[in-house]
C-alpha cells in the first residue's frame, strides 16, 4: 500500500492542488496528520478536498482553533486574526467536521499519526533530544507527525537518535529506506506554509510494503496564493512569508 502523507495544510489550495498533480497515480490512499485549515484563504476548498478523499485524519491545533475548542490567547496576534477569519468563513459543515476531527494519536495497522507529539497535538519536536524523550510512547515502528512545518524527523537506532535531513534545494525529493530494527518518527513537511527555508510544497508517500519513505517537493502558484490572502484582508505578513518558505 502506498499512502499520501500530507500535514500543515492551512488552506492553501494552490499548494495542495500542485501536490495532488504532482503525485497523481502514485499512490492509493491519503493520510493527513492536521491543520488543514488557518492562515490562508481557501479553508473551505481544502476542508472539502479533505472530507471527501481522505479516509485518516488527525486535527491539528489550528484545527482545533478555528473550530472554536482552543483559547486564542494563546496564539501570536497574527495567527489569532486568520483563525478569527478562518472560524468566520468556514461552512457549518466543515465547522462540525473539524470539531469531531479525532486528536491522535491514530494508530492504523501500518503506522502511527499524530499533530505534534504523542503526548499533545501543540508539542514541537524538532531535535534529535525532543524525539528522544518521546521513543518509548510511540505505538508503532513508523509514526508520522507535522506541526513544526520542517520535513525531515527522527530515526531512533542503535547508536541513538538522529535527524533526518529534508531534500536539497537542488532536488525534487528523496528516498529513505526503513530498517526493520529501527524507529522512525516521519515528517512530510508543510504542503501550505513551509517554514524550512525552501517555498515548494512539502508532502511524503510511505510504500508500506518496499519499506521506503519519499520526500517529496514542487513549485506551486505563490502568487495567485498570497493575492487571494490580502484580498480577503489577512495579515500581510502571512503572505510575504510564502515566498521565503518561512
Amino acid at each position: 500500500m502506498r499512502y499520501l502523507i500530507v500535514s500543515d495544510i492551512h488552506g492553501n489550495w494552490e499548494a495542495l492542488e500542485s501536490v495532488l498533480a504532482s503525485a497523481r497515480g502514485g499512490y492509493d490512499e491519503v493520510c493527513c496528520l492536521g491543520d488543514v485549515v488557518g492562515y490562508c484563504a481557501d479553508p473551505n476548498r481544502v476542508t472539502d478536498w479533505i472530507r471527501t478523499n481522505v479516509k485518516a485524519v488527525v486535527r491539528g491545533n489550528h484545527d482545533k482553533a478555528c473550530a472554536g475548542l482552543e483559547n486564542l490567547e494563546w496564539f501570536n496576534p497574527i495567527a489569532r486574526q486568520a483563525a478569527l477569519w478562518t472560524m468566520q468563513h468556514l461552512t457549518t459543515e466543515n465547522l462540525e467536521w473539524l470539531r469531531a476531527l479525532p486528536k491522535g494519536p491514530l494508530v492504523t495497522e501500518e503506522f502511527e499519526m499524530f499533530h505534534g507529539s504523542p503526548l499533545d497535538e501543540d508539542d514541537y519536536i524538532v531535535s534529535a533530544q525532543d524525539a528522544a524523550q518521546l521513543m518509548g510512547y510511540l505505538q508503532s515502528p513508523v509514526s508520522f507527525f507535522g506541526h513544526t512545518h520542517l520535513q525531515g524527523g527522527f530515526t531512533c537506532e542503535r547508536c541513538g537518535v538522529r535527524k533526518i535531513e529534508r531534500p536539497r534545494r537542488d532536488a525534487n525529493g528523496r528516498v529513505l529506506e526503513l530498517q526493520r530494527d529501527s524507529l522512525y518518527m516521519i515528517n512530510p513537511g508543510s504542503v501550505g506554509q513551509p517554514r524550512d527555508g525552501d517555498p515548494r510544497t512539502a508532502w511524503a508517500v510511505y510504500d508500506s510494503v518496499e519499506r521506503l519513505v519519499e520526500y517529496r517537493r514542487a513549485e506551486y502558484d505563490v502568487r495567485a496564493c498570497q493575492n487571494k490572502i490580502l484580498r480577503c484582508g489577512l495579515p500581510e505578513l502571512l503572505a510575504h512569508r510564502l515566498e521565503a518558505g518561512a
